[in-house]
């Protein structure tokens, strides 16, 4: 359980450093995919889990692939 929480919080973190390297708000990273800046919150603080679809949404705004949101694949 605790790899899943370690995971998880690389996840957050990728979101978080990814947005502020695109020089996005939280607010215009919403917009860009469709969501709410409440959202976007609760993603990057762990409060909400990560759809597909948004996980799918983000990698296409950062311009990256799936594994390296997910951390998979190094940049």
């Amino acid at each position: 359980m605790q790899d899943q929480k370690n995971y998880d919080l690389k996840i957050r973190n990728r979101i978080r450093m990814y947005r502020k390297q695109k020089g996005l708000s939280q607010e215009k990273l919403a917009e860009l995919i469709d969501s709410s800046r409440e959202h976007i919150n609760r993603m990057e603080s762990g409060k909400d889990n990560i759809s597909l679809s948004y996980f799918i949404k983000l990698a296409e705004v950062f311009e990256i692939s799936l594994d390296e949101l997910a951390g998979f694949k190094q940049e």
